[in-house]
């Protein structure tokens, strides 16, 4: 008899907020897992009912209180998913994003600082990144400052902010 009193008390202990704050919790990571793309969805290890509902999810982005009622659904599945390797996974793709966007930003300044610097930043560049070959860095660092004066699209200064990024990620 008493081991009944202490469960009940103990499910008593969890409220309904706490209850509708793991479920929303839940919704969220579900909201992650429909926003990788299918190259980062292979690398969840999750059950064949999840990934069904995120394929359903893609279908219909763009009618929203199905796409709501689908990540409701996603989340009910997630309670009965591994969530710490979910969410291990999740956080190591999310990392890996942040520090390709970082580096893609950096490359974005270093673009432009070589054009506005010249030859001093490309001895820099060229000491960071060895595998660049200086006469095409320059080629182009050139071609760029003269379509800047002559104030045409940047084609070149994108082909040289891709030769970086080719080169350097």
């Amino acid at each position: 008899m008493n081991k009944k009193v202490e469960e009940i008390s103990e499910e008593e202990e969890i409220s309904k907020s706490q209850i509708k704050r793991e479920a929303e919790a839940l919704k969220e990571i579900g909201r992650q897992l429909v926003a990788l793309n299918a190259k980062q969805l292979a690398q969840i290890p999750a059950s064949d009912t999840l990934m069904e509902g995120i394929k359903v999810a893609h279908k219909i982005a763009t009618k929203h209180e199905a796409l709501r009622r689908q990540y409701q659904y996603i989340g009910k599945v997630l309670r009965t998913e591994d969530m710490e390797k979910i969410t291990a996974k999740l956080d190591i793709l999310n990392d890996n994003n942040r520090k390709r966007t970082h580096a893609i930003a950096h490359l974005e300044l270093l673009t432009e600082q070589l054009i506005e610097l010249g030859d001093p930043k490309v001895n820099d560049t060229l000491e960071m990144y060895p595998q660049l070959e200086r006469q095409k860095l320059r080629q182009l660092i050139r071609q760029a400052n003269k379509e800047k004066k002559l104030e045409k699209p940047a084609k070149t200064a994108k082909e040289l902010f891709v030769y970086l990024k080719t080169n350097c990620l």
